[in-house]
C-alpha cells in the first residue's frame, strides 16, 4: 500500500505533514460507468490482469443480462489478450493510445483518488473498507451522470435511440 500524497496547503516554506504508510500490497478496483444512466458495476479483485479482467467482465455480464454494454478502454495488454473470452451482451471499444479524457470513466477514477489522497490505511481491508464506503455513499446514479456526462458520448446517444 501506498499512501497517495496530494496537494496541501501550508505556510510558505513549510513542508506539509501527511499521514505515511508505506508497503507493498495491492487490490485493484475494476469499474464501469454509463453517462447515460448513471449505473455502475465495480468489482474489487486481488490482482490486474487478463484472468481478473475477464472475471470481471462475465460477472458484468450478469447485471441486465439483457442489456448491450459497450465499454471504453485503453490500449492496455489484458485488455486486449487473445485468450480473453468477452461475453455476448458486452462489446470493447479500445479509444486511441495516449487518450484518457476520451474515457468518462477516467473521471470517476480520479474523484475516488481524490477522497483517499493523504489517508494512510494500515490493512488492505482498511483500504478495501475506505473504498466500499466512498462507493456505496457517494457513487450514486446521479453523481455518476453528473461526473461521466461528455456530452459528445451523451448526446450521440440520445440522437441515435431517440431519448
Amino acid at each position: 500500500m501506498f499512501t497517495r500524497v496530494g496537494k496541501m496547503i501550508t505556510a510558505k516554506g513549510v513542508q506539509p505533514v501527511c499521514p505515511f504508510h508505506h508497503e507493498f500490497k495491492n487490490l485493484y478496483l475494476f469499474g464501469a460507468f454509463s453517462p447515460i444512466t448513471g449505473d455502475s458495476f465495480m468489482l474489487e479483485l486481488p490482482e490486474c490482469n487478463t484472468d481478473m479482467f475477464e472475471l470481471y467482465l462475465h460477472e458484468f455480464s450478469k447485471q441486465k443480462p439483457d442489456e448491450l454494454k459497450i465499454i471504453f478502454l485503453d490500449n492496455g495488454a489484458f485488455h486486449k489478450a487473445k485468450r480473453l473470452v468477452i461475453p455476448a451482451n458486452i462489446k470493447l471499444l479500445f479509444i486511441p493510445p495516449y487518450t484518457p479524457e476520451l474515457n468518462p470513466s477516467e473521471l470517476v477514477w480520479k474523484y475516488i483518488k481524490a477522497r483517499i489522497v493523504n489517508k494512510a490505511h494500515k490493512t488492505l481491508n482498511e483500504l478495501s473498507t475506505h473504498l466500499s464506503d466512498i462507493i456505496q455513499k457517494e457513487l450514486n446514479p446521479t453523481r455518476i451522470k453528473s461526473i461521466t456526462n461528455y456530452e459528445i458520448y451523451t448526446k450521440t446517444f440520445k440522437t441515435n435511440y431517440d431519448l
